[in-house]
Formats: C-alpha cells, structure tokens, sequence
C-alpha cells in the first residue's frame, strides 16, 4: 500500500519499527475502554500482527493505519474493520496519542480514511460505534457527517456495576445512491 496524504498528515502503513509505539498504545489502560480491550497485548502477538499487516484489507477484512504529521513524527493510528466487500461497508476507529490530541490530526486523518474508502474502495458507507460520554470523538464524527443512528442502552460496562450508553454513527458515501 502506499501512503495516502492528507492536508497535514499521511497514512501509511504499519512497520516492524512501529513495535514500540503500538505496544504502548494497545497497553495504555486508558485507551482500553474505547477499544474494547480488556487485557495486555505482548509484544510477541504485536509482532505477528506487524508480520501479517501487509496483507491486503480483502484478505484481512480490516486495515490499521499509522498516521503521521508534517515531520513523519506518528501521531495516532486509524482502522477500517469488519469490512464487507459485498455490501460496501466498514467500520472506523482512531487513537490519536495524548501529547498530539486537539492539533487536528484526527480530523485530518479521518477526512482522509473518509475519502479513500469511498473513492478508491468504493464503498457505500461507513459506520463506528462511540460510547455516549466520549463527547470529543461525537463531534469528530459528527463534524465529519457521520450521523447518530441509535443508542445502544448500558452497552459499555465502565466498572463492575456501572454501564455507559454507546451510540451507532453511519456515514453514507455522498457519491452513491444505495440502488443499484
């Protein structure tokens, strides 16, 4: 894959050198919550995944995405997961790294992902899951035309006995009428 520019950042691909940033982004506890991790990921098992990413999102169904600003400084990574050739549709998630929040690399980044799953995957739509108090990604989404679709009631368990609502957002390709 080659590296797809943004207006200030570009995606590309991950590689072995990126070991150490993604081990500490997968083993960051507070990230753990919006991904849905619940354990540790060892370094090993983040190799394999590096050895693999080179295969194509036909083949995985999913793609990871280092993305870097002007300097190739990473400053976050974005995925396109659960993807379906048939119905043209994937799911999208974004880490940005505390120190690079609020610089707009997700929001570069993610106009960019945008575009390039719609023009050069062609799909039809695209779709995240978001829990109700992460108010920083709704507006990311939202800025960026993703619509609210439903709430999920007590969907994300916070702590033993504590449940967070999580909304559905859908982003249909503005190019594509839905009928064939």
């Amino acid at each position: 894959m080659i590296n797809i520019r943004g207006t200030y950042t570009t995606l590309r691909a991950p590689e072995q050198s990126d070991l150490e940033t993604l081990y500490k982004w997968e083993n960051d506890t507070g990230v753990w919550q919006v991904s849905n991790t619940l354990a540790p990921f060892s370094r090993f098992v983040l190799e394999q995944y590096l050895v693999s990413a080179h295969l194509d999102i036909y083949t995985n169904k999913q793609v990871r995405l280092m993305i870097c600003a002007e300097q190739e400084e990473t400053v976050g990574c974005i995925d396109l997961y659960d993807f379906d050739p048939h119905h043209g549709r994937a799911g999208i998630g974004i880490v940005i790294a505390n120190e690079y929040r609020t610089k707009g690399y997700a929001d570069d980044s993610l106009k960019t992902l945008i575009a390039y799953a719609f023009n050069t995957l062609c799909l039809n739509q695209l779709f995240c899951s978001i829990g109700a108090t992460n108010e920083t990604s709704l507006k990311l989404f939202e800025k960026n035309g993703f619509k609210k679709i439903g709430l999920k009631k007590e969907w994300l368990r916070t702590a033993p006995n504590s449940f967070e609502d999580e909304w559905s957002l859908q982003l249909l390709n503005p190019d594509r009428k839905g009928k064939a």
